[in-house]
C-alpha cells in the first residue's frame, strides 16, 4: 500500500528535503507518495514545520501522525485541532551543529578572544585566562541537546554541571534538579547555557531575580528559546555589570525587530537563529524510521508528552 505523505513547510525546506526524504522513505521500505498537495482527507503523514503554513488539523481525518522538523515544539503542541500522536525532531546532524555553536561561544567567552579581537590601541596586555577546568559552565536543560553540550564541554575539560526540572544522570557531569538545583547552578556558574524547551514553567525562567544569583560578571548564552529569558531584566543587568555578556542566538520576536536594543547594546552578540539547524539528510531518516514504526505498530521516537509541553 502507498502511504500519502504531506510535506508541510516553507518551500526551500521542500526543495531540501525532498530527495534525502524520499530516499530514506525507499531504504525504510516504506512505499510513500511525498507531496506538498495532497487532499487533507487522503494524507496518512503530515512531516511538518510550524512556520509552514499549516495549523488546522481538522480536516486531516485518516492522518496518523504529525513528524516535526523542529526540536521544539511550542507553536504546535497546545494546538487543540491536533489530536494525532506529534513527534518532535531529534537527530545526530541537529546535536552536531549545536554541539558546535556552544562549544565555539564558550571558549570564545572563557578565552576573553572579544578583548584580542577587537583591540586597537596597541596596549600589550596579556591576560592570561584560566584552564578550562577551573572554569564552571552550568547547562540549563539536559535534554538530547542539553547533554551532548554537556558532554563535549566536559570533553573540553570545564568543570561542566547540569540542571533538569527532573532527575537526571549524566557520566561525568553534576547533575542538579528542582528549584533548589536551580539556584544552585546559577550561584555557581561563570557561564550559563540555556537549551531548555519553552513552557509555561521555563517562561521567563531568568528574570531579574534569578539573574542577581549569578556570580558578577557571568555570562549568558542562550541558542535555546528567547522567552526562556526576561528581556528587561538581562538589559539591566547588563547594565549595571551583574552580566558581562550575552550570547543570543534566539529571541521573542524573529527576526529581531531592528529597534530592539539587543542589536546595539555593546554587551550582546546576536546571532540570527543559526546554532543548529534540522539537516535534511539526517533528519530524513528520523522521520522515515518513524513512519516505519507507526506502520509496524512501533512507539513512535520522540513523542511529545503534551501535558509537560515537549
Amino acid at each position: 500500500m502507498t502511504l500519502n505523505v504531506l510535506f508541510s513547510a516553507p518551500p526551500q525546506r521542500w526543495d531540501a528535503f525532498r530527495a534525502p526524504l524520499n530516499q530514506a522513505l525507499q531504504e525504510a521500505g516504506i512505499e510513500a507518495d511525498l507531496r506538498t498537495d495532497h487532499p487533507p482527507e487522503k494524507v496518512d503523514y503530515i512531516v511538518h514545520a510550524p512556520n509552514g503554513g499549516l495549523s488546522d488539523f481538522t480536516p486531516f481525518t485518516r492522518a496518523k501522525a504529525v513528524l516535526s522538523l523542529w526540536a521544539g515544539v511550542e507553536d504546535i503542541v497546545a494546538n487543540p485541532t491536533l489530536k494525532i500522536p506529534l513527534t518532535r525532531m531529534v537527530d545526530s546532524g541537529l546535536a552536531e551543529g549545536m554541539v558546535e555553536w556552544v562549544s565555539g561561544h564558550v571558549l570564545r567567552h572563557h578565552l576573553g578572544m572579544d578583548a584580542h579581537i577587537c583591540r586597537k590601541d596597541a596596549r600589550w596586555d596579556p591576560v592570561v585566562p584560566p584552564l578550562a577546568r577551573h572554569r564552571r559552565v552550568g547547562m540549563l536543560g539536559l535534554g538530547e541537546l542539553g547533554t551532548a553540550c554537556a558532554r563535549a564541554l566536559a570533553g573540553l575539560n570545564f568543570n561542566v554541571s547540569g540542571w533538569s526540572r527532573r532527575p537526571r544522570q549524566v557520566e561525568g557531569i553534576t547533575c542538579l534538579h528542582g528549584k533548589a538545583g536551580l539556584e544552585e547552578i546559577l550561584s555557581h556558574s561563570e557561564i550559563i547555557v540555556l537549551l531548555l524547551p519553552l513552557t509555561p514553567a521555563t517562561e521567563n525562567l531568568l528574570d531579574e531575580r534569578r539573574l542577581a544569583l549569578l556570580p558578577r560578571g557571568g555570562v549568558i548564552i542562550n541558542p535555546g528559546r528567547g522567552a526562556l529569558i526576561d528581556d528587561k531584566a538581562l538589559l539591566a543587568a547588563l547594565d549595571s555589570g551583574q552580566v558581562a555578556h550575552a550570547t543570543l542566538d534566539v529571541f521573542r520576536t524573529e527576526p529581531l525587530p531592528p529597534e530592539h536594543p539587543f542589536w546595539t547594546h555593546p554587551q550582546v552578540t546576536v546571532t540570527p537563529h543559526i546554532a543548529s539547524e534540522t539537516r535534511a539528510e539526517t533528519a530524513s531518516r528520523v522521520v522515515a524510521e518513524n513512519i516505519r514504526r507507526a506502520e509496524a505498530g512501533e512507539p513512535l521516537l520522540f513523542l511529545v508528552d503534551r501535558a509537560a509541553g515537549y
